[in-house]
């Protein structure tokens, strides 16, 4: 790529020009102001302040990516436990169900049973030695064999619901089980998140004002860094895919959040996690996917970067632990870590796993 079209592209990344980016061919039209530009990255000072603050910045970076594998892993157990919740609801409901049944049969057998008593339980045969009319005793001989045939009939089909009851009883054990054992693990994801953010916002409350600032420009060096060398690959060149209709809807519903707090575990409407973002755009574009980065990268449709277009998913980091909403010029739209809001960033800002599409039918 030509160093003047790169420096165009990576002006228009930093400045985040948001309009530009969705009014450009193949991307979703919406209307986002543009936040101010980020200053021109000021040198590392050579002190040991400025070692110290670059080592800040990767302890954070650690302590916050940490955090979002919790979150992941606490999102999981979340959705398990309310698919889980609701199958328990399900077989409750079999359950009732079937005792009903059971009830109904077992009242059935008990009368079948006090009739064939007051009969007396005596053999056909005596029946036809005592009756004094045998034509009649034959006709009623049918009609006790067919009363015979219908309470072995009964018999069975209490045992199998006997059977149904019992299965459905330890099925219902068997979800209870799994559905302990996944708030349990969301509990203690939740006590993973938490320990990491209290750690990062320790780390950056001993921070002097002035320190917080360079070490703002740090990170913003940083992902301009690694922009930069991802544009200079050339792969923009590459990249001429087109937004499919829900692929718009997804990315404007997306970028109309910009502003809004991240929150670990949240999904909507007034703050989110980087998944909780992602999975609720495309449940308003029509195609629910799944919660979590991880899954969202092991269940949907991998694509090549090239083939990339605007409402596809970049997925980042070796573990998936992230994840941003392409929309197009070498953007993201994604909801970052604690402490900051929904913004647009530089697609190869962070290291990039692969990109998955969400319409691919």
């Amino acid at each position: 790529m030509g160093t003047g079209k790169r420096g165009l592209i990576t002006a228009a990344v930093a400045v985040v020009c948001a309009v530009t980016v969705l009014a450009a061919p193949g991307t979703a039209f919406a209307s986002v102001a543009a936040p101010e530009p980020p200053p021109t990255p000021a040198a590392t000072p050579s002190t040991a302040p400025g070692k110290d603050l670059e080592a800040v910045r990767k302890r954070l970076e650690t302590l916050y990516h940490d955090a979002a594998v919790a979150t992941d892993a606490y999102n999981a157990a979340e959705e398990k436990a309310r698919k889980q919740s609701a199958e328990l609801a399900e077989l409750a409901q079999q359950i009732a169900k079937v005792r009903s049944r059971l009830d109904d049969l077992t009242e059935r057998a008990g009368a079948a049973a006090a009739a064939q008593y007051r009969g007396g339980g005596l053999p056909p045969e005596a029946h036809l030695m005592l009756s004094e009319n045998p034509t009649q005793f034959l006709d009623g001989t049918g009609r006790i064999l067919q009363g015979q045939r219908a309470t072995k009939g009964l018999i069975r089909e209490t045992a199998r619901t006997k059977e149904d009851l019992e299965q459905y009883e330890r099925d219902a054990t068997t979800q209870w089980k799994k559905l302990e054992a996944n708030r349990k693990a969301k509990a203690s994801a939740q006590k993973r998140i938490e320990k990491q953010i209290a750690a990062a916002e320790k780390l950056e409350s001993a921070l002097e004002k002035e320190e917080i600032a360079r070490l703002a420009e740090l990170e913003r060096a940083a992902a301009l860094k690694a922009q930069n060398a991802w544009l200079d690959s050339g792969v923009l060149d590459r990249i001429r895919g087109e937004a499919s209709a829900q692929g718009r809807k997804a990315v404007e519903f997306a970028t109309e959040q910009i502003g809004l707090p991240y929150e670990w575990g949240a999904e909507g409407p007034g703050s989110y996690d980087c998944s909780g973002l992602t999975s609720r755009a495309w449940a308003k574009a029509g195609t629910p996917i799944p919660r979590t980065s991880q899954e969202q990268w092991r269940r949907l449709k991998r694509i090549d970067i090239e083939d990339m277009r605007p409402g596809d998913l970049v997925i980042y980091n070796k573990d998936a632990s992230h994840v941003g909403m392409y929309v197009g010029a070498g953007s993201i739209v994604h909801a970052p870590r604690p402490g900051r809001t929904v913004t647009i960033a530089g697609a190869g800002s962070m290291p990039i796993l692969g990109v998955v599409r969400p319409d691919a039918h």
